[in-house]
């Protein structure tokens, strides 16, 4: 059976390299050379281990078309998880070399503080993790990192992005979006309490601040996307970081709208910050944003004199519609930062939570 040389190369211009065998993917391959590199599902649902091939014939696999668009297909763009080499490859990695793992992720246990349900079918989780068996109480990640929780006593995990910034405590704070077929909403809905204690493995994920000096940072979430951003905002915050930053924060309907005390004391401790809360369907009275974060972000974006770096985080639909308002404005789709929020699972695969989950939000830009 032939085997091939693989070469990725990180954003920082860092090389790794393994060989893969005929019939393999590049994932599994990666992993039998203790090479850890992002991923998630492994199954191309997720679009976490998302690549540019460069070099070289390979066969991709089945995917999801919102972890891997037609877009990113003609940008050669691949999931590693469901690329099988049929010669030597060359790669480019969209983060950077130490966001690259040599070790197995450490599996940490948990226990829930808080159950919150912020609106109808958002709900915040507040976790206080354990010492390991180290002692060490404290979770070392990045801000926009997320955690996989598991359900008690199964392998059944689904993956949830850290709202808080790093700490020295070990206090946790996730944002989940309860969805109607969902296995892991099904128990947080109907069976977590306060003092039951959960596994989670992480961190993971390489949507995280970069260094660009100090250009301003705009940021575009949908819903629970909030996570993530608010992490990497709070973390400027707590290091009085110079860059001025915009937070275009979108939901469907003002009954959907949560974090709105957050937000406020988030500002008041970081001036540099202006948001925009931006409801889609506002009822009369709304003193938000009348209109998509989409339409919030373009007519920022328009009127911006200095050109910004951009984070987005939520749904595949949200981030399509961020990035071709960018590229109208000139920008290139690999420079944007971006994570897409996709559902685990198909509807038939799991039990019902009793739920009423309002419509998908069809981002535009009017």
């Amino acid at each position: 059976m032939p085997a091939y040389q693989i070469q990725l190369t990180t954003s920082d211009a860092q090389t790794l390299s393994f060989t893969c065998d005929e019939g393999e993917d590049l994932i599994t391959a990666a992993e039998k050379a203790n090479i850890f590199l992002a991923a998630q599902c492994h199954m191309g649902s997720c679009g976490a281990c998302i690549a540019h091939c460069d070099t070289g014939e390979y066969t991709l696999g089945e995917y999801s078309r919102d972890a891997l668009n037609d877009a990113d297909r003609a940008q050669q763009q691949v999931l590693l998880c469901c690329t099988f080499p049929h010669s030597d490859m060359s790669l480019r990695l969209p983060y950077t070399y130490n966001l690259v793992r040599f070790e197995t992720l450490p599996v940490r246990e948990a226990e829930i503080v808080a159950k919150t349900y912020l609106t109808e079918d958002t709900v915040k989780l507040n976790l206080q993790l354990l010492p390991d068996e180290d002692g060490n109480p404290t979770l070392d990640f990045e801000p926009g990192q997320f955690v996989e929780l598991f359900i008690p006593d199964t392998d059944i995990k689904r993956a949830y992005s850290l709202a808080n910034a790093p700490n020295w405590d070990g206090s946790l704070e996730c944002l989940v979006k309860l969805r109607a077929f969902g296995k892991f909403s099904t128990f947080l809905h109907e069976t977590t309490v306060p003092g039951m204690k959960l596994r989670l493995e992480g961190p993971q994920g390489t949507f995280v601040l970069r260094d660009n000096g100090l250009r301003p940072r705009y940021f575009v979430a949908g819903g629970c996307g909030l996570a993530s951003i608010i992490s990497m905002l709070r973390r400027m915050a707590e290091w009085g970081e110079p860059h001025p930053a915009k937070l275009f924060f979108g939901v469907w309907s003002t009954e959907e709208v949560f974090f709105q005390q957050e937000l406020r004391d988030l500002a008041a401790t970081y001036p540099n910050l202006e948001y925009q809360i931006c409801a889609t369907q506002a009822e009369d009275g709304w003193e938000g944003y009348r209109g998509s974060a989409v339409a919030a972000f373009a007519e920022a974006l328009k009127a911006a004199e200095v050109r910004p770096d951009i984070y987005i985080c939520g749904s595949p639909g949200l981030i399509e519609a961020v990035i071709a308002v960018a590229e109208a404005q000139g920008f290139n789709r690999d420079e944007l930062m971006y994570e897409r929020y996709l559902a685990h699972e198909k509807p038939e695969a799991a039990t019902r939570c009793e739920i009423n989950a309002p419509p998908p939000i069809p981002w535009t830009a009017e």
